[in-house]
């Protein structure tokens, strides 16, 4: 990082400015950190992670270290300035202290502290603290060795501090925390997969910032590396991110179309490339580091000059004539992978949880900067222009196709009428709020689903076969399928490319439900795809749901007991004593079951099991769907043969 982007090196107490006390957090944490669930325990580790990054970005930090440990907590240690430790002009206390024990107290407010932050709101570290059953921060600076301990955000004694051993004074800070049972009541178990997908998300946007993550909690077979441990380091940043998203595809362009440029204090850094075997595009936007999956105003302002652009082109080079239509936005940004990530000095964000950017000055920014060296990009690389135009002008002829698709299947009163499909069981009640649909495979499931539900709140929809393979299909396919008719008809989805309204979905709960064999699993498969591609505000926002019925039931005597799994079925019978006498019934179908069994075990609001579908990692998602529901067979095949190993062989139904 240049000189000229850092900013001033003293770093002290000073730049510490306290605005209010840290009590309401363990009374309301959800206001913090999104929820007391899954989602907001990964929150605190990126809250420690992201102080850690800021470093990254002032210039004063290139490694970072998380470890989970054994005991449940984590460590984050980086090499950067250390926290300031003097004492604090307006608390009297440490500035380490205060930062960890005063709400929106940090160095992210007042001038000379950091000049690009992620941690906007300056909770982070405070409300970590508040969190946890304890913490502990060690501080390396100006030749001493801090130390305190917290525990649920009290300090237990005051600030110990040593000098340094060795001639070589160290610098940077380390806070270790266990999350506090109290507040995350459904667990402390970190979820390996989804912090690996944040650092490393994190190691492509701070492209030379290097990212260690090691797992401790248990132990490998190999002697010389005891722990699980990935090292996260791209000197190309976010090319390299969009290299690693397109692994699988076929490019329409080899060289990466890359920008990064400054304006009025605002860093704008895209890095653009188009398949020719997408029919969607895919936008990761991040400011200041976070991801905005609700957009904002860098992404309309992308999406603005892309149109703009390369409708100019095409008619420079003679592919739209005066009387055409301009190309569409979707058109254009069929099969596009884009990063965008913007450093913003004073950001706007909806809500602590950050997923929209709001600062209308960014929109111009990214046009203005993005527009320059796109289009000097594309004059100097004319056969690139030509390649990316042909693809956004048949994505228009087709788009042109499935509207007049539409027009037929609108004219027969399917889309646009109160005409549901007939095969839907509807349920009484109107508010979408507290209704539910299931979506089945076949008609013998369906009946049992339908006489064992609840009518007042669940609906049942059963499909006939599978459904088509969306990463395979053009919309004028897609509309004249029955199934994905009955589908976007029943939901009340309405049409692909228009924006999505939560208030015409009939049902906030859309629970997929197959069989627990390789057809269900198939089938289930191709509706995320669908749901994925088609509509991705149902899966973000949290709407789809997959059904967990059970694999058996195990009778003994008058009592039953069903496992949803084997291991679920060993710890039923290996609490009978030895001469037990039972039997075992394996479910093969939904249809084998009563009504009332799968009432009670799968669609009982009180007693079943559900997965929400989630996607956290929408870059894992995407790479994921292209491997196994594309062309491609060889990646498939590699996946499966490397993913295989991890599955209970037991739970195979072949």
């Amino acid at each position: 990082m240049s000189k000229d982007s850092k900013v001033q090196s003293a770093y002290g107490a000073e730049q510490i400015q306290v605005l209010e006390g840290l009590e309401p957090v363990r009374k309301r944490p959800g206001m913090y950190i999104g929820s007391t669930g899954p989602r907001g325990l990964h929150h605190l580790v990126y809250e420690v992670v992201d102080n850690a990054v800021d470093e990254a970005l002032a210039g004063h930090c290139n490694e970072i270290n998380v470890v989970l440990r054994k005991d449940g907590s984590a460590s984050i240690s980086d090499n950067g300035r250390g926290i300031p430790t003097d004492i604090h002009p307006r608390t009297g206390k440490s500035a380490l202290e205060t930062v960890l024990t005063v709400l929106h107290a940090g160095g992210k407010f007042g001038d000379g502290g950091y000049k690009v932050s992620g941690g906007l709101h300056g909770v982070g570290v405070s409300v970590v603290n508040a969190l946890s059953e304890w913490v502990e921060v060690t501080v390396k600076r100006q030749g001493k060795s801090h130390f305190q301990r917290f525990e649920r955000g009290v300090p237990i004694g005051s600030l110990e501090s040593e000098p340094q051993s060795g001639s070589k004074n160290y610098t940077g800070t380390t806070v270790c925390f266990k999350p506090d049972t109290e507040i995350f009541t459904g667990g402390i178990q970190f979820d390996y997969n989804i912090l690996s997908s944040r650092l490393r998300e994190l190691a492509y946007l701070n492209g030379g910032v290097s990212i260690v993550f090691r797992d401790e909690r248990n132990k490998t077979s190999d002697p010389e590396n005891k722990y699980h441990e990935e090292k996260y380091l791209y000197e190309g940043g976010i090319k390299e991110y969009v290299e690693y998203i397109n692994t699988e595809k076929d490019k329409l362009h080899p060289e990466i179309i890359y920008v990064n440029s400054e304006k009025d204090g605002v860093q704008v850094e895209a890095a653009l490339q188009w398949c020719v075997d997408a029919y969607s595009d895919n936008i990761l936007g991040f400011a200041n580091n976070i991801r905005t999956v609700d957009g904002g105003t860098h992404i309309e302002g992308l999406k603005t000059v892309l149109t703009r652009t390369l409708n100019t082109f095409a008619k420079k080079r003679g592919k739209r004539k005066e009387g055409d239509s301009n190309l569409a936005g979707e058109n254009i940004r069929e099969g596009l992978t884009v990063v965008l990530s913007v450093k913003v000095p004073e950001p706007e964000f909806e809500g602590q949880t950050k997923t929209k950017l709001g600062n209308t000055e960014v929109r111009g920014i990214v046009d203005s900067l993005t527009g320059e060296e796109l289009s000097k990009y594309l004059e100097f690389n004319p056969a690139v222009i030509d390649l990316i135009l042909e693809k956004a002008i048949q994505a228009f002829n087709a788009a042109e196709a499935a509207r007049r698709a539409r027009e037929l299947v609108r004219r027969k009163s399917v889309l646009e009428s109160s005409t549901l499909p007939g095969k839907l069981a509807d349920c009484s009640s109107r508010d979408p709020s507290e209704s539910e649909i299931y979506i089945v495979e076949g008609d013998s499931a369906g009946g049992s689903a339908k006489q064992g539900r609840d009518r007042k709140f669940q609906a049942i929809l059963p499909l006939r076969g599978k459904i088509l393979n969306i990463e395979k299909t053009d919309d004028a396919k897609i509309y004249k399928n029955t199934e994905i008719q009955s589908l976007i008809t029943a939901l009340g989805l309405g049409i692909k490319g228009e924006e999505f309204s939560e208030k015409n979905l009939r049902y906030h709960r859309v629970v997929i439900m197959t069989d627990a064999d390789v057809d269900g699993a198939h089938i289930r498969t191709l509706l995320l795809t669908f749901f994925y591609r088609y509509q991705k505000e149902l899966v973000e926002g949290g709407y789809i749901y997959i059904a967990c019925p059970p694999l058996y039931k195990v009778e003994r005597g008058k009592n039953h007991t069903y496992c949803y799994n084997e291991s679920d079925l060993q710890k039923t019978l290996s609490s009978f004593g030895e001469k037990a006498n039972y039997t075992i019934q394996r479910f093969k179908g939904l249809g084998e079951m009563m009504p009332k069994q799968l009432w009670e075990t799968t669609m009982d609001p009180t007693t079943r099991m559900m997965k929400r579908v989630e996607i956290e990692d929408a870059l894992e998602a995407d790479r994921i769907f292209t491997i196994l529901m594309g062309d491609k067979v060889a990646p498939r095949r590699e996946f499966i043969e490397t993913h295989s190993l991890e599955m209970d062989m037991a739970t195979l139904d072949i």
